[in-house]
């Protein structure tokens, strides 16, 4: 197996789990504003979303949201990303295997630029990714547009048809997929099926993913 140029990490569910701290936040935010949900609703809603896609769903249920909403939850879950960032066993080992044998990394991630780099932080990743860090402020479009990840490829050096992706999510395949990349999905929670069904190759433990990678 060919080596890729680079690889392409989603940050959520595939280097930290954060899914359910996260979706409980969003689900308390969301019952105080009177839509009542549960952290595993949350988390069927909005799995893999950014809050640009997230408002006006939220505002389609609940009517027009405080102006400063977004921005406070953002850095409500920054907060709390700098005091504990759970990882993905094995994941953060994998990220420096990668890099320690010359493949450039990069992290694309759909959350906000503060908490991403709060999670990074605590998971010791920071230096690794350098400044090949994207949170969808810094694209014109989140996934499941292609856009995050032909960033993180440029910042590369990388062609995307070399890069490989890795993700957990249905968004987050179907934009590696949609920018040309090898999309490896991570049965952390999302059904396998359910990956396959949009393009990805499966795979269940991070131990697998160097073996995968070539490497």
């Amino acid at each position: 197996m060919t080596r890729p140029r680079a690889v392409l990490f989603d940050c959520d569910g595939v280097l930290a789990d954060t899914e359910m701290m996260v979706n409980t936040l969003v689900a308390e935010q969301l019952t105080a504003l009177g839509w009542p949900m549960t952290a595993a609703q949350s988390r069927e809603t909005f799995l893999g979303m950014a809050l640009p896609d997230m408002v006006p769903r939220i505002e389609a249920r609940i009517g027009a949201l405080p102006d400063a909403w977004a921005e406070e939850i953002s850095t409500l879950i920054a907060h709390e990303m700098t005091r504990r960032t759970p990882p993905i066993p094995g994941a953060a080992d994998v990220v420096r295997a990668v890099a320690a044998a010359g493949v450039p990394v990069a992290v694309a991630s759909n959350s906000a630029r503060a908490e991403l780099m709060a999670k990074m932080r605590s998971l010791g990743l920071a230096r690794v990714f350098a400044d090949r860090v994207f949170s969808f402020e810094d694209v014109d479009r989140p996934k499941p547009w292609p856009d995050i990840y032909l960033a993180a490829a440029a910042a590369c050096g990388a062609a995307p048809r070399d890069c490989v992706v890795v993700e957990d999510s249905v968004p987050g395949v179907r934009a590696g997929v949609a920018a040309g990349c090898r999309v490896l999905g991570f049965a952390h929670e999302t059904p396998p099926g359910v990956l396959r069904a949009h393009g990805a190759e499966v795979f269940a433990e991070m131990t697998a993913l160097p073996a995968l990678l070539g490497l």
